[in-house]
């Protein structure tokens, strides 16, 4: 009797737990912390938060963490520090201003940078940018120079976590198809153009002819190697020089020989900081410079006044410049001079606008969800410190490629002409 009783109640027992479990829908399982909400319909990632029932406002996080890997030292150390002072002055104005309306927790959060130093080096770039990707990141940012870049990239396509980058003009990184990859700054057909462009401004009798081009061996070197090759040639110029040597050669010796016999007078080249120390610095030594000098990258740091007049007169290609005019550049470059002594810095802005755009997709978004700020972002129509921005499909912005001067210690606009600080200084002193 005992026994036909148990049955009894252990068979009603299991028809009400079926029909609770009928009528809840879908099932929840919250995985251990860190990992995935899981519901019968597939996996669901989180950023953080804790599950809700319906109506339920989720728990907020205390901020909104944004992983950025940024050469702090190394060879690209001087560019790096231009990147982290954009963010930082970025991150903190907008939590001065309140910071970041997240809809889903129905509140404003700070914006937290979690930024590490990769020693310019990409491999400690990948490294880096896994270890953030474990964490509750919202977005990543990135540092400066081609190389990491491209280290970088990979990883957050690896992970599915939206990626901006300033400071690297490589075409072929947004030829990969990235989703998740979003460079708001001139690339290298636009830089390719650009100079020749600036230099049909000089009147026809004075204008020079001959062009050297001296670039890296490395991906972006050859690539804008080709495209100033093919860009002169439509502009009616004749290229004469083009060298490439190893990155980190510390004697050109040979290559400004060459340059010498060959009267160059438009020079272009391509190096990283210390390179283009010792490029200028030896050409100076020799007794060579060009009448135009155009130096991608290694003039943007500013240090380069440490070369006196062999650095002097030379442009650059930096995709920002604060006589832009464009809203939030007075007070931020206010700051700069108040703290630097000098005004902001060519990478400056263009990092600082990476912040703004990431702010105002994740408004949009109404989440910290990977996808959702990613798509957030593609669809980005907003004028930042840099200009009016928006995305093309592969990642690119059409944004303005201004072309600088380092005239007496300070760096001039002098291109587009509505926006020039200072005429074009030509032949270069």
């Amino acid at each position: 009797m005992r026994k036909r009783t148990l049955l009894v109640l252990l068979a009603v027992l299991a028809m009400v737990v079926a029909a609770c479990s009928s009528e809840g829908g879908d099932t929840t399982t919250t995985a251990d912390a860190g990992g995935e909400t899981t519901t019968s319909a597939g996996p669901t990632p989180t950023t953080g938060g804790t599950d809700t029932t319906a109506g339920e406002t989720p728990e907020a996080p205390e901020s909104i963490t944004i992983g950025a890997v940024v050469p702090i030292t190394g060879p690209f150390a001087g560019g790096g520090a231009q990147v982290e002072r954009g963010y930082r002055y970025a991150v903190e104005a907008i939590n001065e201003a309140g910071g970041v309306f997240v809809e889903e927790y129905g509140v404003a959060l700070p914006l937290e940078l979690d930024l590490r130093d990769d020693a310019s080096d990409p491999n400690q770039t990948t490294a880096l940018m896994q270890e953030l990707g474990g964490e509750d990141i919202v977005a990543y940012l990135g540092g400066f120079g081609s190389p990491v870049h491209a280290a970088a990239t990979a990883v957050a396509e690896q992970n599915e976590i939206a990626y901006l980058g300033v400071a690297t003009a490589l075409q072929a990184l947004h030829e990969q198809g990235y989703r998740y990859f979003f460079s708001p700054f001139p690339k290298s057909p636009d830089i390719a153009v650009s100079v020749f462009e600036l230099l049909d401004t000089i009147p026809e009798a004075e204008r020079p002819s001959r062009v050297g081009i001296i670039a890296e061996a490395t991906d972006w070197g050859e690539e804008l190697g080709a495209l100033w090759e093919e860009a002169a040639a439509a502009a009616g110029y004749e290229v004469v020089l083009h060298e490439t040597y190893a990155p980190a050669t510390t004697d050109f010796t040979d290559i400004i020989l060459r340059a010498q016999a060959e009267d160059v007078e438009i020079a272009l080249s391509l190096p990283t900081p210390p390179d283009g120390f010792a490029l200028y610095q030896q050409m100076g030594e020799l007794g060579f410079k060009a009448p135009f000098n155009l130096v991608v990258r290694a003039a943007d740091v500013p240090t380069w006044n440490d070369l006196g007049p062999a650095g002097e007169g030379v442009l650059l290609s930096a995709g920002w410049h604060p006589a832009l005019g464009f809203p939030g550049i007075e007070e931020m470059n206010q700051r700069h001079i108040d703290e630097e002594g000098r005004p902001a810095d060519p990478v400056v802005g263009g990092s600082y606008s990476l912040v703004q755009i990431l702010a105002d997709a994740i408004e949009r978004a109404g989440t910290l969800d990977h996808e959702a700020v990613r798509d957030a972002i593609a669809a980005t129509d907003m004028m930042t410190v840099a200009g009016e921005i928006t995305f093309r499909e592969d990642g690119t912005s059409p944004i303005t490629n201004p072309l600088m001067q380092r005239i007496e210690g300070g760096v001039q606009l002098v291109w587009p002409a509505e926006s020039a600080t200072q005429p074009l200084v030509f032949p270069s002193p």
